[in-house]
């Protein structure tokens, strides 16, 4: 984009507001509704065909000498200048026109020109040195702001900085909210001052109606489009500088964005996989208070009022294959990975469908695309959107405490995890860690390594020898010298069930601590 005089111009108003113009105690006589019009330069002429001398956006600045007596001329005068698509026109007061002549304030008034009269001497000269200098000084700041603001962008583009460090930097030089959404208005990343941003989400729904987040009213919206694809749009939301200003910063903010998907090989998809990974985990994490998020998951397209929410953890599970489930069921919600092999699902829900039969059909099909090995963990349902993060971290907490464990239905919830599930709770509690220890003490540190794996499988097919034998491809005399040797650096008879059941639960103890 080329900076010009022209996009940083001065305003009618703004050169009447001047401290320097003051002097010549300036009146708006004609187009009071047009003293927004952009001033490109400042002329001053006293030709009477002065029309045929611009090229738009000129404020002329004349005495009428030529024009006094002739009333004809003034009017053709002010239809020259309305044609030439003059900014305005500056009468100073004297000896040709003591008072302001009616047909020329007419005539300004009928063509929309706005007409300012100086009722006190007053040299050109100085209007026209201060506002030329202004322009350039603003077009100078323009350019240097444009070329600032390129500069870090593309030094942070080229060491690989994620899109949120671009928005943080695009928004420090606005001072505003930034907002990217795609085509169908959904927010995937904002920047910003937390309070402001929210402000604006609060709102979005609105905003977004409103042609399309068209420019208006300190809204600046670029167009992110590249190799002849439009996939979405940034959004300065309230920035307070000048127009032109506004539409460069969201232009260059644009160019940014486009070209950091490009070099990145990334699909728009994946900004929208980040945003739904922001919200969840801010949700799991609790850092941010759950209705402080509701902002932000409604301007990400998750309906929010009158809702039942599902939170679920799918393991093992293909991501593009969940997504897929999801559109083909018809289902709202935000999906994204949290840790190894775990996506969190939450589901929102009409309050006429059933939570359970919903997910349980979820789980079939998910399974039916990804393999047997998908397992959704499912925590109770939630009817208020202050619940949803507890029910996150409890549909994590199964899936955490289902891993590894056989013969899990395709959807886990509590009570199938049972006391694996009470355990992996108290995992972090000093009491338990030390009962662990103090249980498995002979044998975490015995010279064979394979004593503790036999034991984990004997006591997990409910001390079942044939099984376990079989699991490890061993005969039963093997297995008995093995449980030998483990009863023996234990001291313990792993034919009492409540010896048996103390270090059972002293292994998942164990185990969970390691993850």
């Amino acid at each position: 984009m080329t900076v010009t005089a022209a996009e940083h111009a001065l305003s009618v108003r703004q050169i009447l507001a001047l401290e320097r113009i003051a002097a010549g105690d300036p009146e708006v006589v004609a187009g009071a509704g047009h003293l927004d019009r952009p001033v490109r330069w400042v002329h001053v002429a006293e030709a009477a065909d002065v029309g045929v001398m611009l090229s738009g956006g000129e404020m002329v600045l004349t005495t009428g000498v030529l024009l006094a007596g002739n009333g004809h001329a003034r009017t053709d005068y002010i239809k020259s200048l309305h044609r030439a698509e003059a900014a305005a026109v500056v009468l100073g007061l004297g000896r040709a026109f003591p008072s302001p002549p009616e047909d020329m304030r007419r005539a300004a008034e009928r063509y929309g020109l706005p007409m300012v009269v100086l009722h006190r001497p007053f040299p050109f000269a100085e209007l026209t040195e201060e506002v030329q200098s202004r322009l350039v000084r603003r077009k100078f700041a323009a350019v240097s702001l444009s070329e600032g603001i390129r500069t870090a962008l593309t030094g942070l583009i080229t060491t690989g900085a994620p899109l949120q460090r671009l928005l943080d930097e695009i928004a420090a030089h606005s001072g505003c909210p930034v907002v990217v959404a795609n085509l169908a208005h959904r927010v995937l990343a904002t920047a910003g001052e937390r309070s402001a941003v929210d402000d604006v989400l609060r709102d979005w729904e609105r905003i977004a109606r409103r042609a399309g987040c068209a420019d208006g009213a300190d809204w600046y919206r670029a167009d992110l489009d590249g190799r002849g694809e439009r996939w979405g749009s940034v959004v300065l939301c309230g920035y307070r500088g000048d127009g032109p200003t506004g539409r460069l910063l969201a232009e260059r903010a644009a160019e940014a964005l486009v070209l950091h998907r490009m070099l990145g090989g990334a699909a728009a998809h994946t900004w929208e996989e980040q945003s739904a990974q922001s919200i969840l985990t801010d949700l799991v994490s609790g850092v941010v208070p759950a209705r402080q998020l509701l902002p932000r998951a409604r301007a990400a397209g998750l309906p929010v009022n009158r809702r039942t929410f599902a939170p679920l953890v799918v393991r093992d599970g293909d991501p593009a294959e969940l997504d897929r489930v999801l559109r083909l069921l018809g289902l709202s919600g935000l999906a994204a990975e949290l840790a190894d092999g775990a996506t969190a699902v939450l589901l929102s829900l009409a309050r006429d469908q059933a939570a359970g039969p919903l997910t349980e059909h979820f789980a079939a099909r998910l399974r039916t695309g990804a393999g047997e090995q998908a397992v959704v963990a499912a925590a109770e349902p939630c009817t208020g959107w202050d619940e949803v993060p507890a029910g996150l971290r409890e549909a994590l907490h199964i899936a955490q405490a289902a891993a590894g464990t056989p013969d899990v239905p395709p959807v886990v919830r509590l009570r199938d995890v049972r006391l694996r599930g009470l355990v992996r709770l108290l995992r972090d509690d000093p009491h338990v860690q030390a009962f662990a220890e103090r249980e498995l003490d002979g044998l975490l540190y015995a010279d064979d390594p394979g004593l503790l794996p036999v034991l984990r499988t004997y006591l997990a097919t409910g001390r079942n020898k044939s099984r376990t034998a079989q699991l490890h491809h061993m005969s039963r005399p093997a297995l008995y010298r093995r449980l030998e040797a483990i009863e023996s650096l234990l001291g313990l008879d792993l034919d009492d069930f409540e010896q048996a059941a103390s270090v059972h639960i002293a292994l998942l103890a164990h185990d969970a601590q390691r993850g």
